[in-house]
């Protein structure tokens, strides 16, 4: 009787490895394609409005908490140092750009917010992002979008539960 338990193994290594390899191929192409896309809008945000990426993002974080965020929400929120963003808001603070101010009940720790130029200077490169973003996925049908965003959606669930598990053990 010939063992089919060996030849079950190999068929369930080479299933693994195959997949192995499509896990990594996808991962090469996410960060292709976002390395593409990021260093594309950081051009066109430092030729059009001489500002940088990590400048709008923290802009960007201010305009949607109208009543500002302290310093360690931002650096949480950016995904960066308290000193990378200390370093931003002081250049935005000397351009009129934001205001910052002491927290009442904690002295120690600062908030940050848009000024009203800063509100109207956001809105203006917003509404030129949006409209980058939408030429550079120009070559997409309308039809592929959706399920694009469900399988990023789904990416980003997959990934959250990891990083959960990874806390519990």
């Amino acid at each position: 009787m010939p063992d089919n338990t060996r030849n079950d193994n190999t068929r369930n290594d080479n299933a693994k490895q195959e997949s192995d390899s499509k896990k990594l191929g996808l991962w090469i192409r996410l960060i292709t394609n976002s390395n593409i896309i990021e260093k594309e809008i950081r051009n066109l945000f430092r030729s059009e409005f001489g500002v940088t990426l990590p400048r709008f993002d923290l802009m960007s974080a201010l305009y949607r908490e109208q009543g500002g965020l302290t310093m360690g929400e931002l650096s949480r929120r950016m995904l960066v140092s308290n000193g990378n963003v200390t370093g931003i808001v002081e250049r935005l603070k000397k351009e009129g750009l934001v205001k910052r101010w002491v927290l009442p009940t904690d002295r120690r720790i600062y908030s940050v917010g848009l000024t009203p130029k800063g509100r109207t200077d956001f809105k203006v490169m917003a509404d030129r992002h949006k409209q980058w973003i939408s030429d550079i996925f120009g070559g997409l049908q309308e039809e592929e979008l959706a399920p694009m965003i469900q399988m990023m959606d789904r990416v980003r669930d997959v990934l959250k539960v990891r990083k959960e598990k990874q806390k519990e053990g």
